[in-house]
């Protein structure tokens, strides 16, 4: 069962579309670089333009965007974990290939971001040296474990499409390097997307224990996923900020909202049911009620304290460590190179 031979998730489509309509318009931005930068930096901003690695910008900006390309990146990376996990244990050699597809898209989006945050002046070994102190963050929804093969469909189903709600509209980003890889990466998730969707439609429409597989581990993502958005918008500290600058366009909440909607009518067609007894259709608001995250298990987890924090830290240390011999070979032909030519 791949390709197009299952029914199609409803509210996709949209996103897609949206991203399309990204790249067409920074295609077509151009703005004449000003006498006063700061006024040059306000203009683009008020006109929805892009700011440019070489163009002035306040500080705060600027540590705004690396705080968030690099948890983004890092999130990329130590996201790898969970998935990869289960590259040996795949049911078939198809699944094994696709998965290990997926795993590999991941590591090129962390390079497409860290090479963003490296366009901002802070270089990757930095990133990386302020990820293993714990100085940097990145998402909660990768402290959980895998513990089943269903867990793979409803991460790509649930966790990669939280994610894809999240950063269509960063495709739309004020930061031009920023804006550019969003494109790219929202292009590849919505593939990832659909490879969890049709993971669990697979288990859903299979033995009675196969649909008992897949439902377990819908109950288990669900809440974690709604949580990948953040902290509601009055306990958000830089939401603000940073939508005024244009770099986020939609507040935590609404996102949330969005996703909701969508992924209510994606488990219908699954026949699979959303843990939330809460689930209502408000007809005044023409969207979904539900049930509020746990937002104290979120800081909890956030401050190294869920199921596999210290795994996962542990886990890139060691890979970190690993590759010095490579960084460092590299870095010796690098500037032998350079004597030579």
């Amino acid at each position: 069962m791949y390709g197009n031979d299952i029914p199609e998730q409803p509210g996709t489509a949209g996103l897609l579309d949206e991203v399309a309509a990204a790249e067409r318009d920074l295609a077509g931005r151009d703005h004449d670089a000003s006498a006063d930068p700061t006024a040059y930096f306000d203009a683009v901003i008020a006109a929805d333009g892009k700011i440019e690695p070489r163009d002035e910008m306040p500080e705060a900006y600027r540590k705004g965007l690396i705080r968030q390309i690099a948890q983004h990146a890092h999130s990329e990376i130590i996201g790898m974990q969970p998935e990869g996990n289960w590259i040996s244990r795949a049911p078939s050699l198809k699944r094994k290939a696709i998965l290990l597809a997926k795993v590999q898209d991941e590591a090129g989006h962390g390079l497409y971001l860290y090479a963003a945050a490296e366009t901002l002046g802070i270089d990757r070994a930095e990133l990386y040296r302020l990820l293993l102190a714990g100085k940097q963050k990145y998402s909660s929804i990768f402290n959980y474990p895998t513990l089943t093969w269903a867990d793979v469909g409803a991460v790509g189903w649930l966790v990669d499409g939280a994610a894809i709600v999240n950063q269509v509209p960063l495709c739309r980003c004020s930061y031009g390097p920023y804006a550019r890889a969003m494109i790219r990466i929202c292009k590849e998730e919505s593939f990832h997307q659909r490879q969890g969707y049709e993971i669990l439609y697979t288990l859903a429409t299979g033995t009675p224990e196969q649909k008992a597989m897949a439902q377990d581990a819908v109950d288990r993502w669900w809440y974690p996923s709604l949580a990948m958005f953040g902290p509601p918008d009055t306990d958000s500290t830089h939401s603000a900020q940073s939508m005024a600058w244009k770099i986020k366009r939609f507040s935590n909440d609404d996102l949330r909202q969005k996703f909701v909607d969508m992924t209510v009518q994606q488990a219908g067609v699954l026949g699979l049911v959303l843990p939330d007894p809460g689930l209502s259709w408000n007809e005044e608001r023409g969207h979904w009620d539900y049930t509020q995250p746990d937002y104290d298990e979120l800081f909890t987890v956030i401050k190294g304290d869920g199921p596999c924090n210290r795994e996962r830290m542990a886990h890139r240390q060691a890979a970190w460590d690993d590759g010095a011999w490579v960084r460092e070979a590299a870095m010796a032909y690098a500037e032998k190179k350079k004597v030579t030519t």
